[in-house]
């Protein structure tokens, strides 16, 4: 499934960074892929924190994630460890 913006809000905004939070039917492996939030290229940035809620019609879970590239073009994003 494709990236849906209405999904992706702010939580938390403070100094250049934002904790996000953002739901879908997407597993792990679909978020992590690339180009899944080139959509949001114009507001996610490099070290911004999201929660993310996967799988919500499957197996759900909740995972936190960290922005690690975003190109102007792309958006890369990782498990927080």
């Amino acid at each position: 499934m494709a990236f849906t913006a209405s999904n992706l809000s702010v939580l938390a905004y403070a100094n250049n960074f934002t904790l996000w939070h953002y739901t879908t039917t997407d597993d792990t492996a679909a978020i992590t892929g690339a180009g899944h939030f080139n959509g949001a290229v114009d507001m996610l940035r490099v070290n911004d924190l999201m929660i993310i809620n996967i799988d919500t019609d499957g197996t759900p879970s909740t995972k936190f994630y960290i922005v690690t590239g975003n190109t102007g073009s792309s958006v890369t994003i990782a498990v927080y460890a």
